[in-house]
């Protein structure tokens, strides 16, 4: 008998499902719902599509060799129906059809199936704001939203966007792009919370500042003033200009379906799937940005929306539901943007998260280069490792700068996956040549900082941790130790100045009573004067973690 199998949602999941799916099993009878118009394009290109980065729409919705990804293309190349515009409004699981609307006819008919895939997406999560029907208040998900955006993003002119995730910072980047004023607003304390610690975020804060995006953290939108077109954003720190909104304040799962026919929600609000993505319903898949997954560190379910993770869980639930035994492990929450020229990644956990968990955690922060600094476009990088003191195991990695950061970020999930330490890390035989690495890559060294600092030799203090002494005015040394060049271009405010090349025979200026920190412009210099002082007898010696290039606060110069 035939095996019917129907698949609500034609976009990275429900494609990819689909197309699996008739692959395991040719004879599959596969329909795919979808209640859009446009199937199965890039959503993760449309920032670059507002941007002008990517120059025609089509080019979303195109495969790598130029061919549309339309129903046509559905039918004919992977033998699979699709129907646009066709809404799924209800699931009958013991008769087992799939009620549709369909919106040009005005048709109501059902569809049976042996096999169901949700793979229902997720939508913007738009707060209840005051005077939301303001002109001009659009958010930035669809191809839809993204022509709209781009008629609307006028050079000149001042937008607001809310919300400083992802999403919202490739926002961000495409309206400056097009000439407009722009301002982040986020209610959190930092950029991308969830996805950098806050000193990380900092450093990304301070290069969009530079690159004249104003940002406003720990800020609240709570409505809008406009009559023909939104004119300001009101928030808890005063009025925005804005001639354009960009709601981007992250996404909720498409449940609704789900949850009335009665399917279970799990613990984050998505879908609840186990690891072969099946639901609650044994005859029921779910896949994509409305379902949960497993997080490989910590054991537990998290909601990730992702377009790899979405593509990856389309593959397991279409061949499961064909009649395979496909399993979906989980995921590090790996995640990866570029702002402005401004790289940022993370995978694993971040500090918070780890400590919150009951690890004994120990971090790193280790600037340098991408690659050989004498070697031409060498740019700057920042690393920070988190891991468990006790077994050396790495949890987790960040890393943000303007040079190439993917690479770190790439081999540090290998890494994770496979429950390497601290050691094993710092063994890794990467590749060499100046135009594309330093011989002893910033992972290896920031690897090499860790055992040090499980072992003892070692003892960091985090530049923020140095700021928060600063301003509750302890009594300690901040100690420049770069040379005199380097400290006369800039340097931290308070700081004493001895180079390293003096400091033995300047020992006896320093007092034994106080708390020393050293520092330098990275992290060696300033190490190896930690070194220095332990031997003549200083107690009380850290050395700054990261130096000046990991410094996010104001610095003076010259």
């Amino acid at each position: 008998m035939e095996l019917k199998i129907v698949v609500i949602g034609a976009n990275a999941a429900g494609a990819k499902a689909a197309a699996k799916a008739k692959r395991i099993n040719p004879k599959a009878r596969i329909t795919v719902i979808d209640r859009g118009n446009f199937i199965s394009y890039g959503a993760c290109g449309i920032p670059y599509y507002v941007a002008d980065t990517v120059g025609e729409i089509k080019e979303l919705m195109s495969t790598a060799t130029g061919v549309m990804r339309d129903a046509d293309f559905f039918r004919r190349v992977k033998g699979v129906e699709v129907f646009t515009g066709t809404e799924a409004v209800g699931i009958d699981r013991q008769a087992q059809t799939v009620s549709l609307y369909e919106k040009a006819s005005g048709r109501a008919y059902k569809l049976p199936y042996d096999r169901l895939i949700l793979a229902t997406g997720s939508s913007a999560a738009i707060p209840p704001l005051e005077n939301m029907g303001c002109p001009n208040i659009l958010t930035l998900k669809t191809i839809e939203d993204a022509e709209l955006v781009k008629a609307k993003a006028i050079a000149g002119r001042a937008a607001c966007v809310v919300g400083g995730g992802l999403i919202g910072l490739e926002t961000a980047e495409a309206l400056k792009i097009r000439g407009m004023r722009v301002t982040v607003v986020e209610m959190c304390n930092q950029l991308l919370p969830g996805l950098l610690d806050p000193e990380m975020a900092m450093l990304l804060e301070k290069h969009l500042q530079d690159q004249g995006v104003e940002v406003l953290t720990a800020c609240k939108v709570v409505g809008f003033d406009g009559t023909s077109r939104v004119e300001k954003a009101i928030t808890t720190r005063g009025e925005v200009a804005a001639d354009l909104v960009i709601l981007a304040p992250g996404v909720v799962p498409n449940v609704t379906l789900a949850e009335e026919s009665g399917l279970k929600r799990g613990v984050t609000g998505a879908i609840a799937v186990d690891s072969h993505q099946c639901t609650s319903d044994p005859n029921i898949y779910a896949c994509g940005d409305c379902c949960e997954t497993t997080h490989l560190v910590t054991g537990k379910k998290v909601y990730t929306p992702l377009g790899s993770t979405a593509n990856k869980q389309g593959r397991v639930a279409g061949m499961n539901a064909a009649g395979g035994d496909a399993t979906f492990a989980g995921i590090l929450g790996t995640s990866i943007i570029r702002v402005l020229e401004f790289n940022a990644g993370k995978t694993g956990l971040l500090e918070a998260e780890a400590r919150e968990l009951g690890y004994d955690v120990v971090t790193v922060l280790s600037p340098a280069s991408d690659r050989a600094h004498f070697f031409p476009g060498a740019k700057p990088i920042a690393l920070k490792l988190v891991a468990d003191r006790s077994s050396g195991r790495i949890l987790g990695v960040q890393a943000v700068g303007a040079g190439v950061v993917d690479k770190r970020i790439d081999t540090a999930v290998a890494a994770i996956t496979f429950g390497a330490t601290a050691e094993q890390l710092a063994q890794l035989d990467l590749a060499y040549a100046p135009p594309y690495a330093t011989a002893m890559d910033n992972l290896i060294v920031a690897a090499d900082i860790l055992k040090n600092k499980i072992a003892g030799h070692a003892e960091g203090i985090t530049p923020m941790e140095v700021r928060q002494m600063q301003e509750s005015e302890e009594d300690f040394i901040l100690l420049d130790v770069r040379s005199p060049a380097e400290h006369q271009e800039m340097r931290i405010k308070g700081a004493r100045h001895i180079p390293l090349g003096m400091l033995r025979e300047k020992l006896e200026s320093l007092p034994r009573d106080k708390e020393i920190i050293t520092y330098c412009k990275l992290s060696a210099r300033g190490y190896e004067a930690q070194k220095i002082l332990q031997a003549a007898g200083f107690k009380g010696v850290k050395f700054m973690d990261g130096g000046v290039l990991s410094w996010p606060y104001e610095l003076e110069r010259t």
